[in-house]
């Protein structure tokens, strides 16, 4: 993987602009509204986005993948048989397929089988309904979003509250579209130009999982750019199909000074940064932070919801022994100012409200 790295790290330093490798400044932290307010609203709606504004967040992430007819519309994944009401919607029954994404066998209903018009005709649902319900109340109410109208959500709300809301973009298995013949990346510059937002300081940060989109998104525009870690390493098949000895040679000093050849920005998993024991409990900070901006990189860290589910375990609150115990609201803010403390740039949540409060206090 070093290698590989060091091969795209190499082909980017060709591609860049000037100031590609530059670091830029950001308050800090960030707050990034992970999916909009998706802790409290059905995920990538407008719902979901207009709250986020209103609770403070600086930016709303708007994942992408792209229609038969080559729209990008906003969705954590092109299966979205979890995320929007496909299912009761007889005259699709026979788009139910299976799917090869990337290694992953998936079953459902796909993006790139239905065009846009199609899609107008589905309205999102809360992903997880029995863990949040007031969210679920909002099902069946709001429909999938392009992302020109995510940029113009996000437009009217900056002039609403007197201040951008920036955006933060994902492309979603870039390789994966691109091999059935519908490539994201010029589309996505290309919605960005018509917005007039295709330049450094505009209020856009880009993230992919994927190298190579990063170092091709590099040629094609001069905002800034993300990539992301998961904190889960991959089936050892694909660690050694890239001659990685250790997951952990990804997010290395070494690793992360490759990364700073393609990106101004790394997106490590919480975990990354506060491992976890047995337990859950959270232990001590890792170097992460420290490493990454000796690299020249900025850090912002995915992902921080408010359940006890989410949190570690020395953050929880209530009763243990309370069925609903693990939906209930734990002490988010208590990890949000450890993650600040740890000296991170940005983090992601799925209750703005939450990391908004903390971080003034």
């Amino acid at each position: 993987m070093l290698h590989r790295l060091a091969t795209l790290a190499l082909l980017a330093l060709t591609l860049a602009t000037p100031s590609a490798g530059a670091a830029e400044a950001f308050p800090s932290p960030i707050v990034i509204a992970h999916r909009g307010a998706s802790g409290y609203r059905p995920e990538h709606t407008e719902a979901a986005y207009r709250l986020a504004a209103e609770q403070g967040a600086d930016y709303i992430e708007a994942d992408l993948v792209m229609t038969k007819d080559g729209v990008l519309v906003s969705r954590h994944e092109n299966e979205i048989g979890l995320t929007t009401d496909v299912a009761a919607h007889p005259e699709f029954a026979d788009r139910r397929t299976s799917r090869l994404i990337d290694g992953e066998r998936f079953e459902g209903w796909f993006v790139e089988d239905f065009t846009l018009a199609e899609l107008r005709t589905l309205r999102a649902r809360e992903r997880y309904p029995s863990q949040r319900k007031e969210s679920a109340a909002y099902d069946g109410r709001q429909p999938v979003l392009t992302l020109a109208e995510i940029v113009a959500i996000a437009r009217t709300e900056g002039d609403r509250r007197g201040r951008p809301v920036g955006l933060y973009i994902e492309l979603k298995n870039p390789g994966y579209h691109a091999a059935i013949g519908l490539p994201m990346e010029a589309a996505l510059v290309e919605t960005l130009e018509r917005a007039g937002l295709n330049r450094r300081d505009a209020p856009v940060i880009i993230q992919s999982f994927w190298p190579e989109a990063l170092v091709a998104l590099r040629k094609l525009t001069p905002v800034r750019l993300m990539f992301l870690i998961n904190s889960v390493p991959p089936p050892d098949d694909i660690l050694r199909a890239n001659g990685i000895a250790a997951w952990s040679d990804v997010y290395s000093p070494e690793g992360l000074r490759y990364v700073a050849q393609f990106a101004e920005i790394v997106g490590p998993e919480t975990e990354l940064i506060f491992p976890r024991d047995a337990e859950g409990r959270s232990r001590p900070a890792t170097s992460f932070v420290a490493d990454a901006h000796d690299a020249g990189l900025q850090v912002h860290v995915w992902s921080v919801g408010a359940e006890n589910r989410r949190l570690p375990v020395q953050f929880r609150r209530g009763d243990p022994g309370d069925p609903d115990h693990l939906d209930q609201p734990g002490d988010a803010a208590a990890l949000v100012r450890a993650l600040q403390s740890a000296g991170v740039d940005g983090l992601f949540t799925d209750h703005p409200d939450v990391a908004v409060a903390a971080l003034r206090r």
